[in-house]
């Protein structure tokens, strides 16, 4: 499948660098994108990822991951991978998430993948309206920044594919439950399962399954 380039799609990519071009300007050299996947699901974890570009680039079809299909993000993940100055990757577990709440959960995996970065960034583009506590670096929260930036977009395709994979892996050790095909979400095919199968390790005990 080849990523179409076209005059719109460059004028759209060109508007998605704002706020990164805003921060440039302003001297900041390394502006990281932050964004999670997997609030909504029953089971596993929460991902989020960090993403530093350069900046002269541009890769086309970069938006807002729930706005692509699987085949594109998993091309564009590869186009983002290879043309990123770094890419952090955190996540926290369905235990963590049981422990602090989801949202408390998120915030963590995000500053887990901004400590993964090597890349120190000097400013931080967060998708959603809050901050990642007890971090130093300047940050600012974009409420849909997902599909306003293209830092953050960027992060949600790879937070959004690596938390597929690692569903997949997880079908592996329960094909019971079909993660492989809902990815944990509440779908009626995943709540039956549970009904049949009970909980498995990796579900959160703290979300509530109509059944």
């Amino acid at each position: 499948m080849a990523l179409k380039i076209n005059k719109h799609e460059k004028d759209r990519i060109e508007g998605l660098f704002h706020f990164e071009r805003n921060l440039w300007s302003a001297g900041k050299h390394y502006i990281a994108g932050i964004d999670e996947a997997g609030r909504g699901p029953l089971a596993g974890p929460v991902v989020a990822a960090a993403v530093i570009f350069s900046q002269e680039l541009f890769i086309p079809q970069v938006n807002d991951s729930k706005l692509l299909s699987p085949q594109q993000r998993e091309i564009i993940y590869k186009s983002i991978i290879a043309a990123a100055l770094d890419v952090g990757i955190g996540q926290a577990s369905p235990v963590e998430i049981d422990s602090m709440n989801i949202l408390n959960a998120s915030l963590l995996a995000m500053r887990r993948a901004v400590d993964d970065l090597v890349i120190r960034p000097d400013h931080l583009l967060i998708d959603g309206n809050q901050m990642i506590s007890d971090c130093d670096i300047p940050q600012d929260s974009l409420i849909k920044g997902d599909s306003r930036s293209f830092s953050i977009a960027a992060a949600s395709i790879i937070a959004k594919v690596t938390r597929d994979r690692i569903m997949v892996d997880y079908h592996h050790r329960h094909p019971e439950y079909g993660f492989d095909k809902h990815k944990g979400y509440p779908v009626k095919a995943h709540r039956e399962s549970i009904k049949t199968h009970g909980y498995c390790d990796i579900h959160r005990r703290s979300f509530k399954v109509t059944l």
